[in-house]
């Protein structure tokens, strides 16, 4: 796998709109489920990205609309973003260089790891590994840039 650094400005790289396919398990009930929609990270007045996810979720518990929103600010470098929460509060680090490109998030009791891999300059994946008393899941999200 080239693990070499594929974009210096992961901010300019992000920016627009993206398509986005998530697949969902449950693993401890073998639950299956979609996410399809679009994401769309626009700059903001703090020179970090606003995040914005909307399409249609098909789950058993709820299948119709959904949405989610984090802010991306500048990170140790121009290939790093901090990740967060609406309300402000820190959630991980993206970046898809060898020593970022994985990171994790405590969220009691679960432990939330995530994975970034770069597949192209108009493509890139993630994958949420969601381990704990209260869930067992693998989300895994491919997105394609819209042109």
């Amino acid at each position: 796998m080239n693990h070499q650094q594929p974009t210096p400005d992961l901010r300019a790289y992000l920016a627009g709109s993206w398509a986005v396919e998530r697949t969902l398990l449950d693993r401890s009930s073998g639950t299956q489920g979609t996410f399809t929609g679009v994401v769309r990270y626009q700059q903001n007045p703090d020179g970090g990205l606003d995040y914005r996810e909307d399409g249609t979720m098909h789950w058993p518990t709820h299948s119709g609309p959904a949405f989610r929103e984090y802010v991306l600010k500048p990170g140790n470098g121009p290939d790093a973003m901090d990740v967060f929460f609406p309300d402000g509060r820190p959630f991980h680090v993206m970046s898809f260089s060898e020593q970022g490109h994985q990171d994790e998030h405590w969220c009691d009791p679960d432990d939330y790891r995530v994975n970034y891999l770069w597949e192209g300059p108009d493509s890139f994946s993630f994958t949420w590994d969601v381990r704990g008393p209260a869930k067992d899941l693998l989300l895994v999200s491919h997105l394609r840039r819209n042109t």
